[in-house]
């Protein structure tokens, strides 16, 4: 009766090993967003040429990828430790609640309504909104605008300026990604894109569109661009900073603005204040 009672409490402790195992036995860990992981989830754009851009042969290219790959070797991870997830405009701040991502570089303009919700890092960029226009548009100013067909993407705050404080009577097209805009310019099915002039100067310089369009060369706002952090994680924010003011300290910050945005003649402020953020 002994043995069999030892037999007993062996088997159970087998069948609690098993299970132990079976559900803890993932060694492909994803830092999303508590840490600990050996692969760490970055939010980026995946259709932004020159600022974040999804190659045909599934590589990443882009400023803010260089960006957030430098940023994540401070913080541990290799480039090949990096999971890059696709974060359109309007999904960002949800992408940071839900955890889906550790941190995200996408043409991120800091803001007092996107600070109410999420952390910043940065920021790392300053850039002016502006307009993309054909070569042989009219179009000198913002004013310009009223009457005309006018594209930007879904929760971008460009638009809003446009219809709020400079052109009103404007006719407003919102698609997903900023792709789509740049082929309704294309067409003539709208006059304008309206975005950053990083982003628009990466559409410009691409191939396929050389010689089509130009940058109307207006400074419609300040966007500064910050590195988006689920609200609350401090640690993140501060490691995030002192990476940031590294690249700008060691020569890499230059050294991708120049690689990312030179080919079209994109003339860039100098690199802003680390941790001065503003909206």
């Amino acid at each position: 009766m002994k043995l069999r009672k030892v037999t007993a409490a062996s088997a159970a402790a087998l069948v609690l090993a098993l299970t132990a195992t079976a559900c803890g036995g993932d060694d492909d860990k994803s830092d999303s967003g508590s840490g600990g992981g050996d692969k760490i989830k970055v939010g980026i754009k995946f259709d932004q040429p020159g600022i974040g851009l999804k190659e045909p042969d599934g590589s990443f290219s882009g400023f803010d990828v260089d960006v957030a790959t430098y940023v994540a070797k401070q913080l541990g991870y290799a480039p090949d430790k990096i999971e890059w997830v696709e974060t359109k405009s309007a999904d960002r701040e949800t992408a940071l609640a839900r955890g889906d991502v550790k941190f995200i570089a996408a043409s991120y303009s800091i803001n007092d309504k996107r600070k109410a919700k999420v952390d910043f890092a940065g920021p790392y960029l300053l850039a002016h909104q502006d307009l993309l226009v054909k070569t042989d548009s009219k179009i000198a100013k913002g004013t310009d605008l009223n009457g005309k067909n006018l594209c930007s993407v879904t929760g971008s705050t460009s638009a809003q300026n446009i219809k709020d404080t400079i052109a009103p009577k404007a006719n407003l097209r919102e698609n997903s990604g900023y792709s789509e805009c740049i082929a309704a310019l294309q067409s003539g099915a709208v006059d304008a894109v309206t975005t950053d002039d990083s982003i628009l100067a990466g559409f410009a310089a691409q191939d396929k569109y050389k010689g089509q369009f130009k940058l109307a060369g207006l400074k419609l706002s300040n966007e500064n661009y910050g590195v988006g952090v689920k609200k609350g994680d401090t640690a993140t924010v501060t490691k995030i900073n002192t990476a940031l003011e590294k690249m700008v300290s060691d020569g890499a910050w230059e050294t991708a603005v120049e690689k990312n945005f030179g080919p079209a003649g994109y003339k860039n402020e100098p690199a802003p204040k680390i941790g001065d953020i503003v909206s």
